[in-house]
C-alpha cells in the first residue's frame, strides 16, 4: 500500500505546484494556499518533493516564488557560472551552479 500513497502524493503535488503557477499572476493568493497544501501532503506522507517541485520555494522563507512574478531570476557573469533567484518577500537570495 505504501508506493501507492507515495505515488498519488507526488501526483497531487505536481498537480498543486503546477495550477499554482498558472494561478500566480491573476490569483496570488491561491497560488499560495495551492503551494503549502503540495508542501504540507509531502510532510504529512514523509516524501521528499522532488526537485523541480522544491525549486519553486524560497529557501529561507519557504514560501511559493513564481519566476517573474515575485522573485527574480538573473545570470551570474563570474566565472562560475550559476543563476542567481531573489525572493522579493523576504529578500533572501541564493544561487545554483550550473554545470559546464
Amino acid at each position: 500500500m505504501r508506493p501507492a500513497v507515495r505515488k498519488i502524493a507526488i501526483e497531487r503535488m505536481q498537480i498543486l505546484i503546477d495550477n499554482a503557477i498558472t494561478n500566480a499572476k491573476t490569483n496570488p493568493e491561491l497560488s499560495q494556499r495551492q503551494a503549502f497544501l503540495a508542501r504540507r501532503i509531502s510532510t504529512r506522507h514523509k516524501i521528499r518533493m522532488p526537485y523541480p517541485l522544491r525549486m519553486v520555494f524560497c529557501k529561507k522563507c519557504k514560501s511559493f516564488i513564481a519566476p517573474g512574478i515575485n522573485s527574480r531570476i538573473r545570470l551570474g557573469r563570474a566565472s562560475v557560472k550559476s543563476i542567481r533567484i531573489s525572493c522579493h518577500l523576504c529578500g533572501h537570495i541564493y544561487r545554483k551552479i550550473i554545470p559546464q
